[in-house]
């Protein structure tokens, strides 16, 4: 995300640690993150490049978070036949 000239009071998101541009809202953890945070206007952010968390001013634009991913099984792709052993084993 760079500077824009159609939003020039909202701050644009860079990493204090590797200078990434890309930012993703994170999730609020404990009291002071859930309740005494937004009165501060601040919110919990994660670093897209090297994951670290911190906390930005609420009118910061970063992204929404990732979907997550279960962890039930692992997934095929499609096309692709289950890997077998193609040995005779006695």
């Amino acid at each position: 995300m760079s500077d824009s000239s159609d939003k020039p009071l909202i701050p644009p998101y860079r990493c204090r640690d590797c200078a990434s541009e890309v930012g993703f809202r994170s999730r609020r953890r404990t009291f002071t993150e859930r309740f005494i945070l937004p009165l501060l206007l601040l919110k919990p952010v994660r670093c897209g490049e090297c994951f670290r968390r911190d906390y930005r001013w609420v009118f910061t634009e970063v992204r929404d978070r990732l979907p997550e991913i279960p962890r039930e099984a692992p997934r095929m792709m499609p096309g692709k036949p289950p890997a077998t052993s193609k040995r005779n084993v006695a």
